[in-house]
């Protein structure tokens, strides 16, 4: 039997593990305070008050422990984790952009960049939680992979940015090589840490781009493509992830940026499995396509059963697949819905069925 490890570096080399590797990209409450029995320290919904109860140092030892506590009770083979809030909330230097006329975009965007050059860097306390966790691991003699992100050239929302694009292409190209800048330096601080997967990209499409594939291949695909060949020289792996109908940019998405994962597929924005398995399987990793938003929300837990073995099975072959949800499991998601995720999974590899304690 392989170790979690094993089985993750195993399917990112697409050669087939003993089993499909699974985790959940994000894990909130009300579900992980149920199976946990208390307050979830992972969730940012629930940190400022464990924060007040425990002191901020312990309040990060703690989602350490909640979150390897959660990998442990379902069987994860990987953790997803975000760097750490501060000890003490510090001047936001873009608040100064509330002030601007937001009718002027070109300006705005200039504007943010020049805030941007002069805050290039996470603050060090950031990184604190890999810290705990990679002490809580050795100390239970737990070895799981580590997914971090380094999300910083999606545009969703960011009208003013899309805008800029057309209007002013040299300011908006900018933008995005002051947030490749702030990722290259987040990744190298996550390298000293043991971390060697990255979350790269972000949101850019909903039923479709939110911008030409022309615009995409002009200012995205450069500055991920960056971000992945530094990843590479330090022996990592580029996860690129973006929800949303991308089939006009899949090749520009999964081969321009030079990844190797696509994590956020959306089934119900079309992104098929079988279909993108067909196609790159043997080139590319895909984490997750359980439809979160839809199937895992408002079906029951028989239907749940269904998608779970259907996604397993579109999975499988030369490894290549890491099962999770399409994103976040939050209180839209009924918690025997996700129950029947984990015995769904469980039923197909043999493993002994999950039973939640009565809380």
């Amino acid at each position: 039997m392989l170790s979690s490890r094993q089985r993750i570096e195993v399917s990112l080399n697409h050669r087939e593990p003993d089993r499909t590797p699974v985790f959940e990209y994000v894990l909130l409450s009300p579900i992980a305070d149920i199976l946990l029995g208390r307050k979830y320290a992972g969730d940012p919904d629930n940190w400022d008050a464990i924060v007040l109860e425990k002191g901020w140092l312990d309040a990060v030892q703690q989602s350490a422990v909640d979150q390897l506590d959660l990998a442990m009770l379902l069987g994860w083979d990987m953790l997803y984790v975000i760097p750490n809030q501060l000890s003490q909330k510090k001047h936001n230097p873009f608040e100064a952009l509330q002030e601007l006329n937001r009718d002027d975009p070109v300006e705005f965007v200039r504007k943010r960049n020049e805030i941007a050059s002069q805050n290039i860097g996470l603050a060090e306390e950031s990184f604190f939680i890999y810290e705990c966790l990679n002490k809580e691991m050795n100390r239970r003699d737990v070895d799981l992979p580590i997914l971090a992100p380094a999300y910083a050239h999606g545009i969703w929302t960011d009208v003013e940015l899309m805008q800029t694009m057309l209007l002013a292409p040299d300011v908006a190209h900018q933008h995005f090589a002051l947030a490749t800048k702030q990722v290259l330096g987040m990744i190298d601080k996550y390298f000293s840490l043991g971390i060697d997967q990255f979350g790269v990209g972000g949101d850019f499409a909903g039923n479709r781009p939110m911008i030409s594939p022309q615009a995409y291949r002009e200012f995205i695909v450069p500055e991920v493509q960056k971000i992945s060949r530094r990843i590479h020289s330090l022996g990592g792996y580029a996860i690129n992830a973006s929800d949303g109908n991308l089939w006009s940019v899949i090749e520009d998405f999964l081969f321009g940026c030079e990844v190797d994962g696509y994590l956020e597929i959306d089934r119900h924005a079309g992104m098929e499995l079988d279909k993108l398995k067909a196609m790159y399987g043997d080139k590319v990793t895909f984490y997750g396509n359980l439809d979160c938003g839809n199937t895992l929300s408002f079906c029951s837990p028989q239907e749940v059963r269904q998608a779970v073995i259907k996604c397993i099975e579109q999975g499988q072959g030369k490894g290549g697949h890491i099962l999770c949800a399409s994103n976040a499991i939050t209180s839209s998601v009924p918690f025997e819905n996700y129950i029947a995720v984990v015995n769904a999974y469980r039923e197909v590899f043999g493993l002994t069925k999950f039973k939640p304690c009565k809380r």
